[in-house]
């Protein structure tokens, strides 16, 4: 009997067919007419932005993914999860105004039929441009065709995040819907997902909403309103990694969600209840599941799927160093993984960087591989699952293959990767 598991990984590694159709990926991109100009340039400033390969998993590992999400969403609910990681200065009224926190992003490694959950994310980029992605793919060949038939696709992704954006609304109490909304980003033209922006900005205005792109520099807070010149703001789409929203340039959006005069999606309250990455050592840690009170099946989900995570300590500095050729580094405010670090490629000076700082060791699942054509030959790149998610369900998966220690768009045949899931093959020889 042929396991779907089994099947998906004989398609990564041995079918460097590629099914990219980069003429209907770009008229897709081109429905927003900003980006009809953009598209013919993106091959070049942004040539490894779009994989042409895609990316197979099964049926099982999708469920195992969907019963990690499931299972965070019904922790981050328990007053003792929620008392373990929001800061004092977040925790206060956290109940009275403030929406479940927009799309979320979670990160998984495949190591065979083990999913592991690596990180979760607010704010995750790139969801729109697999929406497109997903949609510019053609059978590679006759062979191909009927197995693709049966591939499960995401053909209602775009409503599902156009869905969330009304549903936080609603959960901020607002009636109707909001006539302005801003997306907001450091300097957003220079951002290397700014063709993103412009999608949103497009779904948006289809919806009904006046969209805009907003550098947080040029709003202004005046007679509780958040102003961007004389334009008033009711919802803010918020890109920025600044998450506690500390910055001065970000003081006007702080002051405006602190007044409850904006919806802020996602806000800081959101940031400390999923994507901190000192949650990770809470949700691998089984004493505290068990005293959070969270269901057994729910706990094993945890705990089978999330790898051992521990906070970086001067009092375990010996013993960590000691096993750090097993260990990942992450900085706990961290994004992009930007200052991550693979411990087998540690210097004792990074090393004394890492105590005095904040950080988390993860356990290291390896990343699985994707074979793509290279040149006239194939290589094999390493890639992750994004799951993006909202209130505990999936609504798109997409894949990043890339090589080097992390995530990147800078490897030849890398990028975003559409993910398609298998049929179950149970029972069929």
């Amino acid at each position: 009997m042929t396991h779907d598991g089994d099947l998906a990984s004989q398609l990564n590694l041995g079918c460097p067919c590629q099914f990219l159709d980069a003429e209907r990926l770009c008229a897709e991109l081109s429905r927003e007419p900003a980006l009809a100009e953009l598209c013919p340039d993106l091959k070049h400033s942004r040539p490894y932005l779009f994989s042409a390969s895609s990316v197979f998993v099964s049926t099982a590992q999708l469920n195992s993914m969907a019963a990690i999400v499931a299972a965070v969403e019904t922790l981050s609910a328990r007053p003792a999860w929620r008392a373990a990681v929001l800061p004092g200065d977040l925790s206060a009224g956290e109940e009275s105004r403030d929406p479940r926190g927009g799309l979320l992003g979670f990160d998984f490694h495949l190591d065979g039929e083990r999913i592991a959950l690596i990180e979760i994310n607010t704010n995750p980029g790139g969801a729109l441009l697999n929406v497109a992605l997903a949609k510019a793919q053609r059978a590679c060949c006759a062979e191909s065709e009927s197995l693709l038939a049966q591939i499960r696709t995401w053909p209602e992704a775009e409503a599902a995040i156009l869905a969330v954006f009304q549903q936080e609304w609603a959960e901020a109490g607002r009636a109707g819907a909001p006539e302005v909304i801003a997306i907001v980003d450091e300097a957003p033209e220079t951002q290397y997902l700014y063709p993103e922006f412009l999608l949103y900005r497009h779904l948006f205005q289809r919806a009904g909403m006046r969209a805009l792109i907003v550098d947080p520099q040029t709003l202004r807070w005046q007679d509780g309103r958040l102003w961007q010149g004389e334009v008033p703001i009711d919802f803010v789409y918020n890109r920025l990694t600044d998450f506690r929203l500390e910055a001065p340039a970000h003081a006007a959006l702080r002051a405006a969600w602190e007044a409850d005069a904006i919806v802020l999606s996602p806000h800081p309250r959101a940031h400390a209840l999923y994507a901190n990455k000192r949650n990770l050592a809470l949700l691998s840690d089984p004493a505290f599941l068990h005293a959070a009170g969270l269901p057994e099946e729910a706990r094993q989900v945890l705990l089978s799927g999330v790898p051992a995570t521990e906070i970086v300590s001067p009092a375990r500095a010996d013993a960590l160093w000691a096993a750090r050729k097993q260990l990942f580094f992450k900085p706990l405010e961290g994004f992009g993984s930007r200052a991550a670090y693979r411990g087998d490629k540690l210097t004792r000076r990074v090393w004394e960087e890492i105590l005095q700082g904040q950080y988390v060791a993860q356990t290291i699942v390896l990343p699985s591989e994707r074979l793509v054509p290279s040149g006239g030959d194939a290589a094999c790149l390493k890639l992750d699952i994004r799951a993006y998610a909202y209130a505990g369900r999936i609504l798109l998966l997409a894949a990043r293959l890339y090589s080097g220690q992390t995530t990147n768009f800078r490897t030849p045949g890398g990028g975003f990767a559409p993910v398609w899931v298998l049929p179950d093959l149970a029972g069929q020889p």
